[in-house]
């Protein structure tokens, strides 16, 4: 019997590479994109593209505002992407984002009888948020198995977070390996309409970063 996984797709590298290991896993997979009124949808767009292209069996965009809320340079276009590294959380976490998407990867993963959600955090290249640690996943994994259906009757939920201790050129090496066309996603925090990356944020270091550390053509179209 096929296993069916719900797998959270932003429509940058991170999340097509998870979406990548878990087909190749031989999961089912049902990608959730998010259209949180973020700066830009350009990535929305390339998540779609990544679904076609790694034969995702279903793909939604859930509609919700969090820009009713701000609080993040990515919800709030009064606060400026920052173009240089920052010290602690910086403006670009938006609060509760990943809760929100695991919530609602949670609520789908119920109807549709799956007992496992794939997430693309990472704790090594990324900007210091702190719902991207392994004792973040490893509780909402706890809180689901408490606070659903499934859970309570014996079907136990697993979070996976492949790519939790990988750096960002072992994770381009890993999706490479199977096959992912990283021309397809957007990582930058503000793209243009056309999905072209900025160069100067903090996805776009790590992103460009990675690629030359792991030896691998850089396909990223950037403005200048």
């Amino acid at each position: 019997m096929t296993k069916k996984a719900v797998v959270l797709l932003s429509g940058g590298l991170d999340s097509a590479t998870v979406l990548a290991i878990a087909h190749d896993a031989g999961y089912e997979c049902y990608c959730l994109s998010l259209d949180y009124h973020q700066r830009h949808i350009a990535e929305l767009a390339a998540a779609r593209r990544v679904a076609q292209a790694l034969v995702a069996k279903e793909q939604r965009v859930v509609q919700l505002d969090l820009a009713a809320f701000g609080g993040s340079a990515l919800t709030d276009e009064s606060i400026a992407v920052p173009q240089a590294p920052s010290e602690g959380i910086p403006v670009t976490y938006v609060p509760a984002r990943n809760t929100i998407m695991l919530s609602l990867a949670l609520a789908w993963a119920e109807v549709l009888g799956a007992q496992d959600i794939f997430i693309g955090v990472n704790a090594l290249d990324y900007s210091g948020y702190p719902d991207c640690r392994k004792e973040y996943v490893a509780a909402f994994e706890h809180m689901a198995n408490l606070a659903t259906k499934a859970g309570v009757e014996g079907k136990k939920l697993t979070v996976h977070a492949p790519l939790m201790d990988l750096n960002k050129a072992q994770i381009i090496q890993r999706g490479h390996a199977l096959g992912v066309d990283y021309g397809l996603t957007v990582s930058c925090y503000q793209a243009d309409a056309e999905g072209k990356a900025c160069g100067v944020c903090d996805s776009c270091r790590f992103r460009r970063a990675g690629f030359a550390a792991a030896g691998i053509p850089d396909p990223t179209p950037y403005q200048s």
